[in-house]
């Protein structure tokens, strides 16, 4: 049987007990403040990072993982026997995927698999969960890859927008949108559609209208939901974690899990903005 490990970067929003549970390698993107970098998740937490945005008044710039850091995580696992697959923040948010490549292009291996996730947050961390059980059940490393890649499109990631300021402030609405999706109180839906971020349907007044556009679509889907993982990922928004909690229980899910967006997603959508992903049969 395959020796296999699993990798993914920050972003993937696991919990630190998933990632210890399931023996996933996590690598980090980095955070910039102008000449200050940090580690995503390792040497900036998001509440720090929303502090140091309210002291600069300005959001911070993401990076992508280094081919060198890769270089070195992948061949550090090599060197133990292992065949390695990776799947992170999908290649049309982040160069991050393209790095990876250029590690496996210098160290030569054929038992370095990469997938391209087309997805963010917690929904490349379904896939790197669904990935990690399939392992456990004995796959190679073939037919995991071929699995994964097969599910990709049945992913479904959606986040409700708490504050239209981080969109306006990292150049992805303007700033008329800005304001009148202020002054009318509208939270917009983000969905991950073919690999890109895509605005759905629009909530207006308080968060819970938001919110319940995604749980009555998921509500919605009860008997197509792929029923072992499910997450609710969310960027310091605790009130509408329990208001989502108290209206899915009933999913049939084996896993509901609760999850924290990273700085590198929450830069992206601002403080108080909530998800629910999963996976459709």
């Amino acid at each position: 049987m395959d020796k296999i490990k699993i990798i993914s970067d920050s972003t993937c929003d696991l919990t630190h007990e998933l990632v210890i549970k399931y023996d996933i390698e996590i690598i980090p993107l980095y955070v910039n403040f102008g000449e200050e970098s940090f580690l995503d998740g390792e040497t900036l937490t998001v509440s720090e990072m929303y502090d140091k945005i309210k002291q600069c008044g300005y959001l911070p710039k993401t990076a992508a993982v280094a081919p060198g850091t890769f270089a070195t995580r992948f061949k550090h696992y090599l060197d133990q026997g292992y065949k390695i697959i990776y799947t992170g923040i999908g290649s049309k948010f982040s160069a991050t995927l393209q790095s990876a490549n250029l590690a496996k292009q210098l160290l030569k291996s054929t038992d370095i698999h990469l997938i391209d996730s087309g997805n963010l947050s917690s929904g490349t961390g379904l896939l790197v969960l669904k990935a990690c059980q399939y392992r456990d059940q004995g796959d190679d490393v073939i037919t995991i890859t071929q699995k994964i890649k097969e599910l990709i499109p049945k992913v479904r990631t959606q986040f409700v927008i708490n504050t239209m300021d981080y969109l306006y402030k990292g150049g992805r609405c303007n700033s008329l949108v800005a304001f009148v999706g202020t002054l009318l109180k509208i939270k917009p839906i983000i969905k991950v559609i073919n690999g890109e971020m895509a605005v759905g349907k629009k909530g207006h007044g308080k968060i819970t209208s938001g919110l319940d556009i995604l749980i009555n679509e998921v509500q919605g889907l009860k008997d197509q939901l792929d029923e072992d993982f499910l997450m609710v990922t969310h960027s310091m928004a605790d009130e509408s974690v329990d208001y989502i909690k108290a209206r899915i229980k009933n999913l049939p899910i084996k896993n509901q899990y609760t999850t924290s967006a990273g700085c590198v997603i929450s830069s992206h959508c601002g403080q108080g903005c909530i998800g629910i992903l999963y996976i459709l049969k």
